[in-house]
């Protein structure tokens, strides 16, 4: 098993880590890095998202969710597992994240074509973010979820905002049980 921070490492913003396994590749949460984190984390991803198997996010947070439109844009075709509250708050932010992105891309085309160049894309659009809630799957508190054989989820509240969760991950691999907790 390896996990690798993605996100939010040596940062505030940007919440993102890779658990693997012979098994899966999964992914807990998908944050847009903001403000001077931005700047640091750049916005390519350190995998390909066809590779991503699923998604377990935390709460709907935009440093938590804020990259799900791209994450799908760029070929994620499985399934973003959260609370229902969760998938109800990021039908509306990730909507409203896509208008930003949308406006902030044109606000900086307009600048960039009095200077003479290249016009910018944003990062993800609105139809982007409606194609990302067909991704999701709303799931209950504290029950547990078989995902493959040897992993098991369960979403716990956090307490934090309307529907987050910290998430228990039990993980069997040669032998070996293994239980990490992401809030």
């Amino acid at each position: 098993m390896t996990l690798t921070f993605c996100g939010a490492a040596r940062q505030v913003t940007g919440s993102m880590f890779l658990l693997e396994t012979k098994e899966f590749r999964i992914l807990i949460d998908c944050g847009l890095s903001q403000g001077e984190d931005e700047k640091k984390a750049g916005d390519t991803f350190p995998f390909s998202p066809a590779s991503i198997d699923l998604v377990l996010l935390t709460h709907a947070h935009i440093d938590h969710s804020g990259r799900l439109p791209q994450l799908v844009k760029e070929g994620f075709k499985g399934t973003i597992y959260a609370t229902r509250a969760t998938q109800e708050l990021c039908s509306i932010m990730l909507l409203d994240s896509a208008h930003i992105q949308e406006s902030e891309a044109e606000w900086q085309n307009r600048k960039n074509k009095r200077k003479g160049k290249a016009s910018v894309e944003p990062l993800y659009t609105q139809d982007d973010a409606y194609e990302t809630m067909n991704h999701f799957e709303g799931v209950a508190y504290n029950r547990m979820l078989n995902l493959y054989e040897h992993l098991h989820v369960r979403f716990v509240d956090a307490g934090h905002l309307l529907g987050s969760a910290s998430i228990e991950v039990f993980i069997e691999e040669e032998g070996k049980a293994t239980k990490l907790v992401f809030s």
